[in-house]
């Protein structure tokens, strides 16, 4: 949805006019105020936390999108911070909603990966692996590589094995192959790990 031009010479709502409409009871208005904060942000990082804030009660999706569309547009390390713990929630579309935006980002997500990675959560490690996705090749291939030598969820193995086989260079051919034999019962790992090393290999690193 695009975002409404101000008119000149028309007034702007002030801060508490602006805190009332996050929460109306009208979407629209709603709306409204989320895109008024996400202009915000260049001079007030805080407005990060509370759009986020949002995301966890809003019910609206159309609100939900241009919350997070505000956050897209601000490739902040404050705002991959406060996105960040939505990656764990159980609301499976703000959960994929949040790294959407992440993926937006990947030098404000950068320096989280290596422990996004090794997260307890598998759910959390396969989301991670996909934010791999926009690092250099070289960077992605490593951590990938890190993640599978140690990764014990089959899931997970999936999820980085196919972030691989776009971005892996010729130093993960090894981790793949000995990812394959220690899940000798999962025959969709094998084909998948198989593709990985044969676009490798034909890519020529």
């Amino acid at each position: 949805m695009p975002l409404v031009r101000r008119e000149p010479g028309k007034p702007q709502p002030d801060a508490g006019t602006e805190a009332a409409d996050l929460r109306s009871a009208d979407p629209e208005r709603r709306r409204r105020a989320v895109r008024g904060l996400g202009r915000a942000l260049d001079r007030n990082p805080e407005a990060a936390e509370t759009l986020t804030g949002l995301l966890a009660t809003e019910p609206d999706p159309t609100v939900r999108e241009a919350i997070l569309s505000s956050l897209v547009g601000h490739h902040d390390p404050r705002t991959a911070q406060a996105l960040l713990p939505l990656l764990r929630s159980q609301d499976a579309g703000l959960r994929n909603g949040a790294s959407e935006a992440l993926q937006a980002m990947p030098d404000a997500v950068r320096p989280h990966l290596p422990g996004l990675l090794a997260d307890d959560d598998p759910d959390v490690r396969i989301l991670a692996a996909d934010l791999a996705r926009g690092l250099p090749a070289r960077e992605a291939s490593a951590l990938l590589c890190d993640m599978l030598d140690r990764e014990t969820h089959v899931n997970a193995c999936a999820a980085a094995i196919d972030v691989l086989a776009e971005t892996g260079t010729p130093d993960a051919l090894g981790t793949l192959r000995a990812v394959a034999g220690r899940f000798p019962g999962e025959p969709f790992l094998a084909f998948a790990v198989s593709v990985a090393i044969a676009r490798i290999e034909g890519s020529g690193g």
